[in-house]
């Protein structure tokens, strides 16, 4: 059986890119998304989410955008001068082989993130990590803790399967240079982070037997996406994307991912993507069904 959860990352990120992904959900393969509990348009996307019951809904661990959900005083080491979460996952790195990241300050901020989100009416069906920070050494146990804390049996793994990096790179269309570098990072956290699906089954965690979407960040092609369907593996693999609309709201944040939301957008909604599921035999699921066959 070939499972494929296709989750948005960024959910609450601004008002465009809720609607994009709801209309990716409702109009394309998508059958999950990840919420920013700290975004700037959390309550719409709660209200959203909620409308689409069907929809798996996961908490996007955040320590790189946006306002601290917990209080200030609580986590300094995680801010900014301005009081914000600013930093890369490799300045976050680079803090824990200097021990200047605070874990119990990483914990009691992801701790807030998922009360939120639970307070809002929304039972996640999984964690993960926005730029995949969880990834990182020392904070993947922070997380499983706790996503077992309350109550979330599944995690992403942001481990990514080489052979469907290279279906998904298919095409021409898409930046060279920026798929490299971003490949890079892929294989970078398999090094950090080469334990973390054998952690999580210790912990009695589901996770997707394949993961993959990093170095296609921003530059998701038509053909990679066909590409990866004709050529997805027994089991279950989590696609991650990140569709969405520019919208000025969005024009003005800091992401890069700008236009890429549109047409990724287009590409989880095309007709001829939505057959190809179809006719390879792929069940679409998101993270509460991999806990059914647990």
């Amino acid at each position: 059986m070939k499972n494929l959860i296709v989750n948005a990352d960024d959910l609450g990120w601004t008002d465009g890119v809720n609607r994009g992904i709801l209309d990716a959900f409702r109009g394309g393969i998508v059958t999950s998304t990840s919420l920013l509990a700290n975004g700037a348009a959390f309550a719409e996307a709660a209200t959203l989410a909620k409308s689409s019951p069907r929809m798996g809904v996961g908490v996007h661990l955040n320590l790189s955008d946006g306002a601290p959900t917990a209080d200030r005083e609580s986590v300094t080491s995680l801010l900014s001068d301005d009081g914000m979460l600013a930093d890369s996952p490799e300045n976050l790195l680079l803090k824990r082989a200097r021990r200047k990241l605070v874990l119990e300050e990483v914990e009691e901020e992801w701790d807030a993130q998922i009360q939120k989100v639970r307070e809002a009416g929304i039972r996640p069906t999984h964690v993960d990590g926005h730029k995949h920070v969880h990834m990182l050494p020392g904070l993947f146990s922070i997380a499983l803790r706790l996503a077992k804390k309350h109550g979330i049996e599944a995690i992403r793994v942001s481990l990514e399967e080489s052979s469907l990096r290279t279906a998904l790179a298919s095409g021409s269309q898409h930046r060279a240079g920026v798929v490299m570098k971003q490949g890079v990072q892929a294989r970078g956290l398999k090094l950090l982070a080469r334990d973390a699906r054998k952690e999580a089954a210790r912990m009695g965690m589901a996770t997707a037997d394949y993961f993959c979407g990093i170095a296609q960040t921003g530059e998701l092609t038509l053909e990679g996406v066909e590409h990866l369907l004709k050529n997805l593996p027994d089991g279950t693999t989590e696609l991650m994307c990140h569709p969405g609309y520019a919208d000025d709201a969005l024009q003005k944040t800091a992401t890069r991912l700008q236009g890429s939301r549109q047409k990724e957008l287009e590409i989880l909604t095309d007709t001829k993507i939505r057959n190809l599921v179809a006719s390879q035999g792929i069940r679409l699921i998101d993270y509460g069904s991999v806990l059914q066959e647990v």
